[in-house]
């Protein structure tokens, strides 16, 4: 059931938010190898003002591996990750690596599966960083070359990190944001104190999902971690506050 694998519907909150756009009484202050080709698939280059659905299983095949697993998820949660290999490999290990910015671009060891008599194998990660991932599946045995890497099967994972997030603009459309953007009603994207302007942020909320940029600074009430403007919130799905998934999407540093 991929409801059971994926992000749970998250409780809604009931605090207000704050901007770098709120009025100057506010506490604001002032306004202000693989690697290559799955690191590109991994990297989203334009936003949308269209959410998607976040809620899918994600499935790959190569070098006679299936790989399959569900897109989101939350911190903490488990993410299982199941396949069939070849024949004749019953009793190897599979190892389900991920690669990202959490393990500096490099394929690391998340979790071992041991492949039955009939082919298939399950392990489940009990997700302890956020990030997008890319989630592949090696067969442990001789060294991988570059050539055979780049056949094994290869999706992409998302971890959020649950997050109270407020909403912002009416009142201040017109205004520029603390990152040079004039806000209108249509402006898609977050408030955040701290990352810089223009970072990508993947956010979910009740099975939708999309990737929005960093577009002011923010917000400074209630705890909030996230200000949304009111048509991120509208292509949600939601009403004012809420607790969702977030997290940031640093994209890989270009290799000289």
């Amino acid at each position: 059931m991929i409801g059971a694998l994926a992000v749970p519907a998250l409780a809604a909150a009931n605090s207000g938010g704050g901007s770098a756009l709120a009025p100057a009484s506010s506490p604001s202050g002032s306004r202000s190898a693989t690697t290559r080709a799955t690191a590109n698939s991994m990297r989203s280059s334009e936003t949308s003002s269209a959410a998607q659905n976040g809620n899918l299983a994600v499935s790959s095949t190569g070098d006679g591996i299936t790989l399959v697993t569900h897109a989101s998820t939350m911190l903490r949660n488990q993410l299982t990750f199941t396949g069939t290999a070849p024949s004749g490999q019953a009793g190897r290990t599979v190892e389900i690596e991920r690669l990202g910015h959490q393990t500096n671009w490099k394929w690391a060891a998340t979790v071992p599966a041991t492949i039955g008599s009939d082919g298939s194998f399950s392990a489940t990660w009990h997700t302890n960083h956020i990030g997008r991932f890319s989630i592949r599946a090696r067969i442990v045995q001789a060294p991988t070359s570059s050539s055979s890497a780049a056949a094994l099967p290869a999706v992409t994972v998302t971890v959020y990190r649950q997050s109270i997030a407020t909403e912002y603009g009416e009142g201040f459309w017109g205004q520029k944001t603390a990152c040079g953007q004039t806000l209108r009603r249509s402006t898609i994207g977050v408030a955040n104190r701290t990352l810089k302007c223009g970072t990508k942020v993947a956010l979910y909320y009740h099975g939708r999902t999309m990737i929005v940029p960093v577009i002011d600074r923010g917000p400074y009430a209630n705890h909030a971690d996230w200000d949304l403007t009111e048509a991120t919130d509208k292509a949600m799905g939601i009403d004012g506050t809420a607790t969702i998934g977030a997290v940031s999407l640093p994209a890989q540093p270009a290799r000289s």
